[in-house]
């Protein structure tokens, strides 16, 4: 495929990495990622949020940059885009820049990689090849701007741009902070102060020192984004073959006109008209299209044109370049371009037009929130319908049937409000104009739950002190709606009329009578309180009290705004501030306890690092994907496939009638699970059958419309409820082995008490894993009935025992390999089992290859995720704070297969111990109900018992009326109430660190001091409420039994080999250091640089057995252990040699000895089985968090201000692996708490599908300063080097931010009831889990401002 002669007249060429691409006939449909994955050797740019021809774009893996010449400029344009969206036939003429590109292995790697790797910014490193292409086209294009030259080795970056760069980009490991650092490392502005720990200095260096060790950027060497060799190409005529390519270009408005008339006369072909293929980020498509109408040559449809009126925007102009043209104007214009500067992300503004998201939100009612803008500053639409041309109103383009295909829209016209305020007005006229959004995520990438646009000319009043709306212009969108409207009915009762509070009140209630959203909207009473929200924002400043004096009118625009929506357009605040990162360095087992940089991030960076989906296709490779279930319960009768789809290269539908074997998809040590299901399914998501075709395209597309045929008749209704479940006795049995102990004398505890609460109640949801890398495996048929299967996932071993049984043969003919994952979190334990057995059942049946990449909506809605539960729980407790008893009856969702989940409330337990609640009793019934099988998700129960455990502190604090704080120090652990709760856990009395960090934690976070200041900001703020809280945690982990093999090769080389999986949590790099050090007591010369040495191999069940499981946070230790146990072996072999040559030599190189050792057939190769001592196999860990948060009470939305940690780590193996780990989890937890909604419809089927409705934390949603601390405590001898676990245990610790919102709440209901008249406490409430927007809000009073304008009335 690959050209370097001259192309043919209408061929599609373009370059990639600088390499000549010619392809001489193509798939219209065809993206640019699927060329790239399947085409070329450039495999960085990943499939994440979406499945191969239907995108959900929007996280950022796939990101190219994309390069434009334009002949007659002689100029480059370069912008980032989503290369899953972007059609391959639309780059003709093009250059592509993947990260690949940037640099290699081979060629040297980009400082952006280095700086990747040395700022430990790449994790599982999935999404990290993105993240490098959006900070290297900031790069890139700062370099354009006229800006000052920067200091040698910076860029012209500044850092609020730096940190924006990978804004739209998602990472669910490392928890941004690090990512953040590394953007902001190239801004010519950055103090250098402020970037984070890294591998480059160390603490204390001089700013020269800190400089000198980055890897130096030098702009001026960086590399061409549009090679020579293209732009002669450019120069000439790039319209591709229509009949080869089936791909039309027109080239003006009467040719277009001309192909839609031909397919409107209906000759059986499905016509798609595109310009960048964005709206298949929102719209499945569930059918090809035949041919392909791209509008981008038009010139009528890619102007922009300014005169005395105002600014024509075409229709095929991207979003990106309208925001650029909207910027130079007046102020109105401006606002819109900052307002249009949040929708979706930049890589999709950039590809995404303006005419395509106006049509997208008239034809299909998207919620957009450039339709709202342009209704509110009365804006033209230039329709064209064959030869009638008409211009009309944007509220009749929303109102119009839907257009039709033979309908064109050609233009906006947006008007210069500046030019007719200053000729319809004289000086006394002002006008105001605020644009409004409420989304999950402030930077955008995230639809809103209303969007608003508000214009008004205001003037004083000459016969009173207030002010005159002489006109209005409100527009309310996205709030679940068919298109955005405008509010007439409240312009024209406050047209006339002088502002003051009885008229905002009565126009608010108008407006909540106008913005209703329609039946089956989520949150639709939240929605219409913004609606309200925002027009009292809007006019506030001009009816508290009296108007403001006009002399905060500049231009005929108020500047009137409270701060928290008033716009400095001349700069742009940073998301993040300075960070501390603190640790003390232990280099007693040196390179043990190193901060060295993760083994393989930097080619994680560059896209080297091969994941499972990267390895190259056998030859006659085939593809599968799963039809499931969307009934709870039901025979099913049959499958039919649509038979468009056996046409587009279905091979076989494989079912549980197929299989060899035992129909088992999942085994663990409770039972097995079927792979698919029989002649019934059990629960929506569950497996059916197995789609084969020839790409991974049509594989999802035949069965997306395949047809299950199901009977429900005379079935019994399935249990979709943990109560039902109840009544049913519908449960899990646990093995007493697994059951948690009581502790103490519940019915004394109580007799004890002061104060009681009796069955309060608790319900807690799911979550989503959302690994980057979905689920996915490679089967290959083998000689003598054997299966080699390349599987993402936590538990190869696991996967060969399932594969052997459903195929009917030994474990030993089936090899399981893994060499790294792309993010786990536990969904890639259990639930990739199922992925990996029926690619090798199909692979064994048909004989060939067959590889899965499950498309993102099917991964959502068939993994399980978190257990939902619901608890009731009673609490005796004392005058002063002292709990004495507490009571739990908890019923876990577990859904129909039983998974991992017996072991649930032994994790729960172990979490909700953390307090001394005096004595603790507890009844928890795993339920087995209709539902997807649930399965372990990072701390497991223990996430959910944490919370439980604060829940239970703070009702207690509000039933005494007490500080919360106070309450949870009084229910600290003492040593010995803490051995009582632990029994066999706690260890000595020293190790005990909690009551330390807990007042050191006070201390760093200056959390009596900040409580202070947030009770003043509190009483000084009506619209802003800040909470504080501080949490601690003891969580207890075991260690398991895993084997390692450590081979000295002949060159002096070290080959490792361990149970664990590289999952991104810096296993490889921890066995790495533990190898250097343990193979370092032979102490031979020349081991200075030993880590070079050493490489670690990835898992294969054939060559190491007993891998079990990567869980629990302590498998990076369990391998360590098991390596060092090698190591000591071989150097025990190793020592005799030694000491003979020394004799003779004096010094003894490595390779001098290891020659020696292998000549005398000496065996360099060890092999162990760690088996952990029972006295040291259980510990806990320890640590505290103090989070602030600040909540808007007009919208519900938490700003995260501060986040501080102290955890213990032991002697940490490598405090740079940790600190990500505590960091990514922290986040991870936030998600839980406050962000994610894994909700499911009546029947159980899970209704999120990807990015659109299942928001994980971005870079604008973590905490705006993130210090952690790592305890070196070191009291842990009986350990490996008195090391810690710390996967899992941080994650806890994100309940602060949940108990800070809390408090801010519990502020903002205190002055709701004042302003009710009501001086009573209501201090009682739940917030639930997660705590979005519309739940904060409804908490703080849907209706808010009514309240506050009635109490002003009253």
């Amino acid at each position: 495929m690959e050209k370097s002669e001259s192309t043919l007249n209408g061929s599609l060429v373009f370059a990639v990495n600088g390499k000549k691409f010619e392809v001489s006939t193509i798939h219209p449909s065809t993206t640019l990622l699927e060329f790239l994955r399947s085409h070329t050797p450039f495999k960085g740019a990943k499939l994440s949020c979406g499945e191969v021809g239907v995108m959900k774009s929007g996280c950022g893996a796939c990101v190219v940059l994309l390069s434009k010449y334009n002949p007659v400029l002689d100029q480059v344009e370069d912008l980032t885009v989503s290369s899953c969206l972007t059609l391959l036939c639309s780059i003709n003429g093009c250059s592509i820049t993947t990260t690949e590109g940037l640099g290699n292995t081979k060629d040297g790697f980009h400082p952006i990689h280095e700086r990747f790797s040395g700022f430990h910014a790449s994790q599982c490193g999935f999404c990290t090849p993105g993240m490098c292409i959006s900070l290297f086209s900031a790069l890139v294009n700062a370099e354009k701007t006229p800006r000052p030259t920067p200091p040698p080795g910076f860029s012209k970056l500044e850092v609020s741009e730096a940190e924006r760069a990978i804004a739209g980009n998602l990472c669910r490991c490392t928890g941004y902070r690090p990512i953040a650092d590394v953007c902001k490392s190239f801004a010519g502005n950055v103090d250098m102060e402020d970037l984070g720990f890294n591998s480059f200095w160390r603490k204390g260096d001089s700013k020269e020192v800190k400089i000198k060790s980055l890897p130096f950027y030098n702009h001026s060497n960086e590399i061409c984004t549009f090679p020579e060799f293209l732009k002669n190409e450019a120069r000439s005529a790039l319209l591709l073959d229509s009949r080869r390519y089936s791909w039309y270009s027109p080239v003006s408005i009467e040719e277009l006109q001309r192909l839609l008339s031909f397919v409107e006369d209906g000759n059986g072909s499905r016509v798609k008209v595109v310009v960048g293929n964005t709206g298949m980020s929102y719209y499945k498509e569930l059918e090809s299209f035949d041919k392909y109408i791209d509008l981008r040559c038009i010139p009528e449809l890619s102007m922009i044109r300014r005169d005395d009126t105002g600014m024509i925007i075409g229709a095929t102009v991207t979003i990106s370049k309208a925001i650029e043209a909207l910027r130079e104007g007046d102020i109105v214009w401006k606002k819109i371009s900052d307002h249009m500067e949040k929708v979706a992300s930049g890589f999709v503004r950039n590809s995404a037009s303006l005419g395509g998201n106006l049509v997208m939100a008239q034809r299909n009612h998207f919620p957009s929130d450039i339709a709202t803008l342009l209704l509110a500053v009365g804006s033209l639409v230039n329709l064209m319908n064959g030869l009638k041309s008409e211009e009309i109103t944007m509220e009749e383009f929303l109102r119009m049937p839907e257009l039709d295909s033979k309908s064109i829209l050609v233009s906006v016209k947006i008007p210069d409000w500046d030019r007719i305020m200053s000729i319809s007005s004289g000086t006394m006229m002002k006008m105001l104009f605020e644009t409004y959004r409420a989304a999950p995520r402030p930077l955008g990438n995230a639809l809103p739950y209303l969007n608003a646009a508000l214009m008004a000319k205001i003037s004083r009043c000459a016969s009173s002190n207030g002010m005159v709306v002489s006109d209005c212009r409100f527009a309310f969108g996205a709030y679940g709606t068919k298109h955005a409207i405008r509010a007439t009915k409240v312009e024209e009762f406050l047209t006339g009329k002088v502002l003051s509070v009885d008229v905002l009140y009565e126009a608010v209630k108008l407006l909540r009578s106008i913005v209703v959203p329609d039946d089956d909207t989520s949150y639709p009473a939240y929605r219409s309180s913004l609606a309200a929200s925002f027009l009292f924002e809007f006019f506030s400043h001009l009816v508290e009290g009296k108007a403001e004096s006009p002399d905060g009118y500049v231009n005929g625009y108020s500047t009137l705004m409270s701060p928290a929506r008033h716009l400095d357009h001349g700069k742009v605040s940073t998301l993040l501030t300075s960070g501390k990162q603190e640790m003390v360095l232990n280099k007693q087992y040196h390179p043990v306890g190193e901060p060295i940089a993760k083994s393989g991030a930097v080619i994680q960076a560059s896209g080297e690092a091969v994941y499972v989906d990267d390895i190259p296709s056998p030859t006659n490779c085939l593809h599968g994907a799963f039809i499931f279930s969307t009934k709870p319960l039901a025979r099913v009768k049959g499958i039919k496939l649509k038979p468009k789809s056996v046409a587009d290269g279905v091979t076989a539908v494989i079912s549980f009638k197929d299989i060899p074997g035992e129909n088992v998809g999942i085994k663990t040590g409770f039972g097995p699970e079927p792979l698919f299901a029989d002649d019934f399914t059990r629960c929506t998501g569950q497996y059916i059958a197995l789609v084969v075709a020839d790409t991974q395209k049509h594989a999802d597309m035949a069965a997306d419309l395949a047809v299950v045929d199901y009977d429900m008749e005379n079935l019994e209704p399935p249990i979709l409820s943990v109560e039902e479940a109840f009544r049913k006795s519908s449960f899990f049995e646990v093995p007493s082995f697994f059951q948690p102990k009581q502790v103490g004398d519940f019915s004394k505890g109580m007799a004890e008490a002061d104060h009681k609460i009796l069955s309060a109640e608790i319900k807690l949801g799911s979550q989503y894993y959302f690994y980057m890398e979905t689920q996915t495996a490679l089967a290959v048929p083998d000689e003598d009935n054997c299966i080699v299967v390349y599987s993402s996932i936590q538990a190869p071993e696991h996967a060969q025992s399932t594969i052997s049984r459903c195929l009917g043969i030994p474990e030993h003919n089936v090899r399981v390999i893994t060499r790294r994952v792309g993010g786990g979190f536990g969904g890639k334990a259990m639930k990739a089992m199922p992925v990996a057995t029926a690619c090798a059942l199909a692979a064994y049946n048909l004989r060939c290859p067959v590889r899965m990449y499950m498309n993102r909506k099917t991964d959502m809605k068939t993994t399980g995720g978190r257990h939902p539960m619901e608890v009731t729980y009673s609490v005796g407790f004392k005058e002063d704070g002292k709990i004495t008893a507490l009571r739990l009856d908890i019923l876990i969702n577990a859904g129909i297969g039983v998974d991992i989940s017996p072991i649930i409330p032994l994790f729960m337990v172990g979490a909700i111990k953390k307090y001394d609640w005096g004595a603790f009793s507890f009844d928890i019934k795993v339920c087995r109900t209709n539902h997807s099988s649930k399965s372990a998700m990072r701390g497991p129960g223990e996430v959910q018992g944490t919370f439980i455990s604060e829940a239970v502190i703070e009702h207690v604090a509000s039933v005494l009326s007490m500080d919360v704080d106070s309450v949870r120090s009084k229910n600290l652990h003492t040593f010995n109430s803490l051995d009582f709760f632990y029994e066999g856990a706690a260890g000595e009395l020293k190790e005990y660190t909690l009551p330390s960090i807990w007042d050191k934690l006070a201390a760093s976070s200056s959390f009596k001091e900040r409580t202070d200041m947030i009770k003043q900001f509190n009483m000084c703020n009506k619209w802003r409420k800040r909470g504080i809280s501080r949490v601690p945690i003891v969580h207890e982990v075991s260690l398991q039994p895993t084997p390692g093999k450590v081979s000295i090769l002949g060159d002096g080389s070290v080959a490792v080999e361990v149970g664990g999986i590289e999952l991104g949590q810096g296993l490889w790099t921890k066995v790495r250091q533990m190898t250097a050090f343990s193979l370092s007591a032979i102490q031979c010369d020349g081991m200075g640089d030993f880590l070079e040495k050493i490489r670690i191999i990835q898992a294969d069940t054939l060559s190491l057995i007993q891998g079990g499981l990567t869980a629990g946070s302590t498998t990076s230790e369990c391998s360590c252990e098991a390596v060092r146990i090698c190591c000591n072996i071989l150097v025990e072999r190793l020592t005799p040699i030694k000491e003979k040559l020394q004799e003779q030599m004096g010094s003894v190189e490595w390779g001098t000895l290891i020659l020696e050792a292998t000549r005398e057939a000496v065996n360099l190769s060890a092999s162990s089985y760690y088996v952990p001592d029972s006295s040291s196999m259980q510990y806990l860990n320890f640590g505290a968090a103090v989070s602030e948060v600040e909540v808007n009470l007009l919208t519900g939305q938490t700003t995260i201000l501060q986040s501080d940690i102290i955890y213990d780590c032991g002697q940490s193996l490598n405090p740079a692996v940790d600190l990500g780990q505590i960091e990514g989890a922290f986040v991870q937890g936030i998600g839980f708490f406050m962000l994610e909604e894994y909700t499911t419809d009546s029947d159980g089927l899970v209704i999120p599908e990807g990015i659109w409705t299942y928001k994980i934390p971005t870079v604008d949603t973590i905490p705006r300063q993130f210090n952690v601390e790592i305890m070196n405590s070191g009291h842990h001898k009986k350990r490996l080097l008195s090391s810690k676990a710390s996967g899992e245990p941080p994650l806890l610790l994100a309940v602060s931010v949940h108990c800070a919102t809390r408090a801010a709440i519990r502020e903002a209901r205190r002055q709701l009831l004042s302003w009710n008249g009501l001086n009573k406490s209501d201090s009682t409430f739940h917030l639930e889990v997660p705590a979005t927007m519309p739940v904060v809000k409804k908490l703080c009073g849907l209706e808010i401002v009514e309240s506050y304008l009635q109490s002003l009335l009253s």
